[in-house]
């Protein structure tokens, strides 16, 4: 077996190397995309509430989040391949268990669960490919996880989808039993063991422990809103004990020699601001592709495999533009296209707006989804690439790990408050009436929030000098969040 960091991408080994690490985060990139258009038949079967169902989708993201930066520290302390394969099997053991809830507070401890499986994963699987492969091989290894890993995330609506219709939504968990037995079978013959040299650093427990409890916290307040009211002692208990917490963790990393998180990143100006549009943005974007699912199949009535193929122009889109929104932001830099692309992002979410009008797919959906798409093209690769670059050299792990995290939390925070500040609250979304009504105020609401993320770029976001450009030679960026990766101009002139 090559030495880790000698594998070639021409090898049978290194195809192996690449296709374990693309099922692995296949699974969670496919639990993500599926489990949104699940929500209607999850709702029904359980007689599920609004918050029952933010739940189920903010549960696995606040365990994840929470713990994603202690999960690429572990993988790179005790063995990524080892972390990998813990995090697979935890993964499919959380699956099974959604899959066979008998009730929504199962369902709901077993998706929190799925999250810490996901969080010892979905590090490895880079990690993996930057650590096995030769230099010259590292870019195209990326680009071949990405590439392929694109076209799980397409796919999955439609399988997913159709599992839903012709069986059941509980299929979406068991499916990832198999993917996951081939994962652990190809990781264990083909991966090779790598980790960081030197001894093995102390953990940031206190700081894991800190920042889940205070995303916790945050978000059961923020969803226990809809349903109790912001006067409640279960609303505003739970986010001042948030509050509390999230100040002990940045006290606790500030002091901690050893940090999960080291605060120093964010001295970086450029950093920070890329880091706040992140945020502002992927509110915008979290909340609404929680509610559109069940839209096109509750006012539109769209069957689940519909619901999803009809979102499918985005990720054609994505994988079409995003290398090339990449590079043509390394060229005149970042501040355009991060300040222009929320704006576009924001016209799409108001046409969303119209989903509850009468018209058919073509004219009322297609629009929506295309412009939005064309969005997000413009803006992810130049904000995450930005994100990335702005974070010291000895900090790329942890920037792309802040940033990814940055994002998945506006996510979680956008799911549980955009429901009740739209008023849909209660069993509300299984009224097409009411629900197409609300629906079209929380589209502009995110609309809204998308534009104050374009205008918050286009204030604080400074394009490098040319000189910085010249010096930087990436050797294959990529982006932390849902987007293919950036390709350096070597890559980009073949």
């Amino acid at each position: 077996m090559p030495e880790p960091g000698g594998l070639r991408l021409a090898s049978a080994q290194g195809r192996w190397v690449v296709a374990a690490t693309v099922l692995g985060s296949g699974i969670t990139a496919l639990d993500a995309t599926v489990v949104g258009i699940a929500l209607p038949a999850i709702g029904r079967d359980f007689h599920a509430s609004v918050a029952g169902l933010q739940w189920v989708v903010n549960a696995y993201t606040l365990t994840l989040a929470g713990l994603l930066l202690l999960g690429g520290k572990l993988g790179d302390s005790y063995g990524r391949r080892r972390m990998f394969a813990i995090g697979t099997v935890w993964f499919a053991a959380a699956s099974l268990l959604c899959g066979l809830a008998p009730d929504l507070p199962v369902l709901i401890g077993a998706r929190a669960l799925q999250g810490v499986g996901g969080a010892l994963l979905t590090p490895g699987s880079l990690a993996i490919l930057q650590a096995s492969f030769t230099e010259q091989d590292r870019s195209a290894a990326i680009g071949a996880w990405s590439g392929l890993g694109g076209i799980a995330t397409a796919i999955g609506p439609f399988v997913g989808g159709w599992l839903i219709s012709a069986v059941s939504w509980r299929l979406i968990f068991f499916i990832n039993l198999p993917l996951a037995v081939a994962v652990l079978a190809i990781t264990a013959k083909h991966v090779p063991e790598t980790r960081e040299p030197g001894p093995i650093p102390r953990l940031d427990i206190r700081g894991a422990v800190l920042i889940s409890g205070a995303l916790a916290g945050l978000t059961y307040g923020l969803t226990e809103a809809s349903a109790a009211g912001w006067a409640s002692p279960s609303v505003f208990v739970p986010l001042l004990l948030g509050a509390a917490l999230l100040g002990g963790f940045l006290l606790t990393e500030a002091r901690e020699r050893q940090p999960m998180l080291p605060l120093g990143v964010f001295r970086s100006r450029q950093f920070s601001a890329a880091n706040a549009v992140t945020f502002v943005v992927y509110a915008a974007l979290g909340g609404m592709l929680f509610l559109v699912p069940t839209v096109l199949q509750v006012v539109r009535g769209y069957s689940p495999l519909q619901a999803g193929a009809a979102m499918l122009p985005i990720t054609v889109i994505m994988l079409t533009l995003s290398s090339r929104s990449g590079a043509l932001a390394a060229r005149i830099g970042p501040r355009l296209q991060m300040s222009v692309g929320p704006l576009v992002i924001a016209a799409g979410l108001a046409l969303f707006a119209r989903l509850g009008d009468p018209g058919s797919y073509w004219t009322v959906v297609l629009p929506a989804v295309l412009v939005f798409g064309f969005g997000l093209a413009i803006n992810v690769a130049p904000l995450t690439a930005t994100a990335l670059a702005a974070a010291p050299a000895d900090h790329a792990g942890i920037a792309s790990a802040v940033n990814n995290d940055v994002a998945r939390v506006a996510g979680l925070v956008a799911v549980a408050l955009l429901p009740p500040l739209a008023g849909i609250t209660g069993i509300s979304y299984l009224h097409p009436a009411a629900l197409a009504h609300d629906f079209r105020t929380a589209a502009l609401i995110s609309a809204g929030f998308s534009v104050a993320g374009g205008l918050l770029a286009a204030a604080t976001i400074r394009n490098p000098s040319r000189a910085a450009c010249e010096q930087a030679t990436p050797q294959g960026s990529y982006c932390a969040l849902d987007a293919p990766p950036l390709r350096s101009r070597g890559q980009a002139s073949r």
